[in-house]
């Protein structure tokens, strides 16, 4: 911070954003990406920008940073008019976008030298500097690694600490935290208050994990390229008290709960949180008059609200939709005994390195089973191994009945499998990716176009055959992938990180979906860095470092780590306490 200026001081405002329309071409399509945004920001704060894939961040940003030019409105960074002077502008902040550009063959060492090289920081004012980045960031005993070789919370760290070898007054975070496990989004918020308690830096952090809005000082919502919202964060919170409530029914599934409070009308939200439903209801509605024939003995409890309602909450009331209800009917041969995955002392080794060591779990049908873990710890490459698409090192790995070191194609056959950057074909329309799709599973004549129409209904697409896939908004491509996965109605449905990037809206459609077909008696193996995600899972391993730390329920997981200064642990809070303790133990184990 300047000697003698607090935040809020007279040195004008971080950001003044008046009337700013940036509009794109997609195709044959005019696709408006801001819509007249109008913001103001304040010094010495982080202000949170959320929104969903799509929302418009990123061209916010970019404008921001002078990397862009409006077609309408204005922008001023600190007085200075973006359009007039971008230097100047240019010279007062830095930005890191999200896909930082970190050259991997360089070492961390090299890759500092090389943005000090570009950003010209004087070489007598690079060692003091480094110390400083390299102590905030943890990095100091990986100078000589390859960036590379690093985890993804690493590479994140390392891309903010070249980001910020030049201070600057105004720092722009594009989605720093995607993709990257609970215990690495931690480290990075802390060096994110670091900056701003201790620097007096102003930062703009986008994000579309929600849970992150109540980090921030103060917040934009933006939606669809407008915005929607803006204030501190308690005050969207505090609006939603007295309508957030915990519904319970001991011995009844909690999806078939899910999905009929969903129906109700006044419940503006209904999502899966451990063995309860939380329930959201439109004000001035008691929960006592929420009728669910069929359901009776419900234990109803009030819980506080969260910045998740009020977003969802303006959602609705400017879409006017529901979300999609899709019926759930709890089924006989869901969450039965029988055994459907089958992993048993499962070894995956590169070399001399074991990725996955020695792991062991089962899966019965109708689960959904949820497979977490930190950046590195091999659940990708378990997932791969699971999907036939990775053969183990040793150990038994069976699917669907298929022992996957000699029948891995057929059993690929019986799975379905959805990837986080949803495999489709881009240059493809819609309809193109479905056909592509059947005929890949093998289907032909009749029941072909069934599922080609089954599909296109289901899943609302018709509209929207003939369009691009590349054009999609992000809500579509994933119905689309979804589509794709369960085009040959497969037994077992593999789902990887399936709702990064999408707004809540289109999260709880997707997640009734998958609700439904577990009911019906599909297998789900999902991973996620959505915390909240491994709610919906009816059991759930952690892992690190290759092996599983914890297996069992959220709310036996989150039991596990409550304590009298933690009573209501959530689940990101289990996940970190398992990482960290482990993490205590490999330091002891190598002292």
């Amino acid at each position: 911070m300047a000697p003698g200026l607090e935040p809020g001081a007279a040195i004008g405002k971080p950001l003044v954003i008046a009337g700013l329309t940036r509009r794109f071409r997609a195709g044959k399509r005019l696709v408006t990406a801001l819509d007249g945004v109008s913001a103001e920001t304040s010094a010495g704060l982080v202000t949170g920008l959320i929104g969903p894939d799509g929302a418009g961040k990123t061209t916010l940003m970019r404008l921001i940073a002078g990397l862009l030019r409006a077609d309408a409105g204005s922008v001023r960074v600190f007085g200075t008019d973006v359009r007039a002077d971008p230097l100047a502008v240019q010279g007062m902040l830095s930005y890191m976008p999200q896909r930082f550009g970190l050259y991997e063959d360089l070492t961390v060492q090299e890759n500092l030298d090389l943005y000090a090289d570009l950003q010209g920081v004087a070489t007598a004012a690079r060692p003091e500097r480094y110390r400083e980045l390299l102590h905030m960031t943890g990095l100091a005993p990986f100078t000589a690694r390859l960036a590379g070789r690093l985890s993804g919370g690493m590479k994140q760290k390392l891309g903010l600490a070249c980001t910020l070898i030049r201070a600057p007054r105004l720092l722009l975070l594009d989605e720093p935290t995607v993709g990257v496990d609970p215990v690495s989004r931690r480290e990075l918020w802390e060096i994110v208050d670091h900056l701003v308690r201790k620097a007096g830096m102003s930062v703009l952090l986008s994000t579309a994990y929600l849970d992150e809005a109540e980090r921030c000082d103060e917040v934009l919502l933006l939606h669809e390229g407008q915005l929607i919202g803006a204030g501190r964060p308690g005050g969207f919170t505090q609006a939603m008290a007295g309508r957030s409530f915990h519904f319970r029914l001991p011995g009844r599934s909690k999806r078939a709960l899910q999905a009929a409070l969903a129906t109700v009308q006044g419940v503006t939200d209904a999502v899966i949180q451990g063995e309860a439903v939380r329930v959201v209801l439109e004000p001035g509605m008691a929960p006592e008059a929420v009728q669910l024939p069929g359901f009776s003995g419900l234990t109803i409890t009030p819980v506080p609200p969260r910045f998740e309602d009020r977003f969802v909450d303006l959602l609705r009331a400017r879409s006017g939709a529901r979300g999609g209800i899709v019926p759930v009917a709890e089924a006989a041969q869901a969450g039965t005994a029988e055994t459907v995955i089958e992993v048993s002392n499962l070894v995956k080794r590169f070399g001399g390195f074991a990725a996955v060591d020695g792991i062991s779990f089962s899966v019965r049908r109708g689960e959904i089973f949820g497979l977490l873990g930190a950046n590195g710890a091999g659940k990708s490459t378990t997932f791969r191994m699971l999907c036939g698409l990775l053969p183990a090192s040793s150990g038994r790995l069976q699917v669907d009945g298929f022992d996957l070191h000699h029948a891995a194609a057929v059993a690929r056959g019986r799975l379905g499998y959805m990837a986080q950057k949803f495999s489709l074909y881009g240059e493809l329309s819609v309809a193109q990716n479905l056909r592509f799709f059947a005929a890949a599973y093998g289907l032909t004549g009749a029941r072909r176009a069934a599922r080609l129409d089954w599909a296109l209904r289901e899943f609302e697409l018709g509209p929207r055959a003939d369009v691009t896939s590349r054009d999609l908004p992000l809500g579509f491509k994933q119905r689309m992938a979804l589509a794709c996965a369960l085009m040959h109605e497969p037994d077992v449905l593999f789902l990887d990180e399936p709702t990064s990037g999408v707004d809540p809206l289109a999260r709880r459609e997707f997640w009734r979906r998958i609700n439904a077909l577990a009911e019906s008696g599909v297998t789900v193996l999902v991973t996620t860095h959505f915390m909240e995600e491994a709610e919906y899972c009816d059991r759930l391993v952690i892992m690190a470092q290759g092996r599983i730390l914890a297996t069992g329920t959220s709310e036996e997981l989150k039991a596990a780590t409550r304590s009298a200064s933690l009573p209501e642990p959530t689940m990101e809070d289990a996940f970190i306490a398992l990482i960290m303790a482990d993490n205590a133990k490999t330091v002891e184990a190598a002292a």
